[in-house]
Order: structure tokens, then sequence, then C-alpha cells
């Protein structure tokens, strides 16, 4: 199954979930003005006792 987009010069996009079926993950990415960006978010820190 093939998902075509096309973005234009104002296509703007922000927290879009972009899922790889090659690595099998999710990633949130933005576009604006042709550039992508991956946004990369702190993984919750595990609390010590």
């Amino acid at each position: 199954m093939s998902n075509n987009c096309k973005a234009l010069q104002d296509t703007e996009l922000k927290k879009f979930p972009l899922y790889c079926p090659k690595c099998r993950q999710e990633n949130l990415i933005e576009i604006k003005q042709f550039k992508v960006t991956v946004i990369t978010e702190p993984d919750a820190k595990t609390q010590s006792r």
C-alpha cells in the first residue's frame, strides 16, 4: 500500500506522526517552507528512590 502526499510552498505541518514501515518506528515531524524537521522529545526519566 502506498500513500503519496505532496507539500506546497505554503504547506505547514506540526507534530505530524510519520510511520516508517522499514524500522517500524513512528516519529513526529514538522514541515515549514519545504524544510522537514524531526521532533525529538526527551524520554520519560525514571524516578530514583
